[in-house]
Formats: structure tokens, C-alpha cells, sequence
């Protein structure tokens, strides 16, 4: 059961931790002024499923994103069961093609939408990235799960949870920052 709902005891722990972090404000997080975001740019650690997921079914949506991992290279595609269960969820990753950070060209109203604390934290610390508003994409789905637990390798159950949590958050999204929808 815990695994199937938070990836390993790490992945709760590391969940627990996050609520502190976020209450504590020691999260990172740079709240955005809500007219100014024009696209949603999703973070994770390889760019392979979480954040690849909310990329895509971002802008399946019809908004405007991006997405990168902080340690990753460029050009790599999506895990494939992460592929697989996505696509059961309606979400072709298939084009997927990872964006290594130092890839990565941030524009005037990115937002950007880390998976953990560690990341926003990371984020923080590059010159390239520190002053854009940042959050965590887990606080905005229903229930808040401050730390998406990174799936890759983990209990096969654990998968679709996380990616349901995902596409909960972009969901909330897409109803909350208007200004980051494509042109109809």
C-alpha cells in the first residue's frame, strides 16, 4: 500500500518533510503574479515522466509549457512505462525529447513547476533560473501533495498515482493562470 501510494517510505517521508518546508516557508518558492504568467515550465530530475507528463498533457490542454530535468542530457525520450501508462491516461509522450536545464532558454513569464523541494532549491541557486517565480506543481492538485515522488523504477502501481496527482495539478493550472493558454 505505501508503495503503491508514495513511490518507497522515502517518498512519504520526503512528503512530510515537504509540508514542513512549504509551512516553514524553506521551500524556495516565489509565488507569481498571477497576469504575468504566460507559460508553465515543469521541472523534474531526468525529464523523462513527471515532468515530461505535465508537459505534454499541458499542452494537450491547450497551454503554453515547457519542460526540463536538472540531470539529464538532451534528446532522450520519455521512460517507457511511463510512456505506457500515460497513454492509457490519454497522453501521448511518444515525441517526448528531454531538455537538459543547461538546454533550457527561460523566458519572460515562465513559471516554473518543480516536483520537490530539492529542485525549487537547486533552481534557486542558478543565476539563470533564481529570479523566475517557482513552486512546487504537487500544491496545486486536489489533495496537495507538496513532493511528487519521482516514479522511474519504482512499484509499477505507484506510477499511474503519481501521473493522476500530475494531471490534477495541471488541471488547477490551466483554471488559475489564464494568461499561459495558447490563442484559441
Amino acid at each position: 500500500m505505501l508503495n503503491a501510494q508514495f513511490g518507497t517510505h522515502r517518498g512519504l517521508v520526503r512528503l512530510a518533510l515537504s509540508y514542513a518546508q512549504v509551512g516553514l516557508k524553506r521551500a524556495h518558492i516565489i509565488p507569481p503574479k498571477p497576469d504575468n504568467v504566460a507559460r508553465l515550465v515543469f521541472v523534474c530530475h531526468g525529464n523523462i515522466c513527471r515532468s515530461a507528463f505535465a508537459d505534454h498533457y499541458a499542452r494537450q490542454l491547450g497551454m503554453n509549457s515547457a519542460s526540463f530535468g536538472l540531470s539529464t542530457s538532451s534528446n532522450k525520450g520519455a521512460f517507457p512505462y511511463a510512456a505506457e501508462i500515460s497513454a492509457q491516461k490519454g497522453v501521448d509522450l511518444s515525441e517526448h525529447s528531454t531538455t537538459a536545464v543547461d538546454d533550457f532558454t527561460p523566458q519572460a513569464g515562465d513559471f516554473l513547476l518543480a516536483m520537490e523541494v530539492r529542485h525549487l532549491a537547486k533552481m534557486a541557486a542558478m543565476p539563470a533560473l533564481g529570479e523566475y517565480p517557482r513552486s512546487l506543481l504537487g500544491l496545486y492538485s486536489a489533495p496537495p501533495f507538496p513532493h511528487l515522488h519521482d516514479p522511474y523504477k519504482l512499484d509499477p502501481r505507484y506510477m499511474p498515482v503519481c501521473l493522476d496527482r500530475i494531471k490534477s495539478a495541471v488541471e488547477t493550472l490551466k483554471l488559475t493562470f489564464p494568461g499561459a493558454t495558447t490563442a484559441q
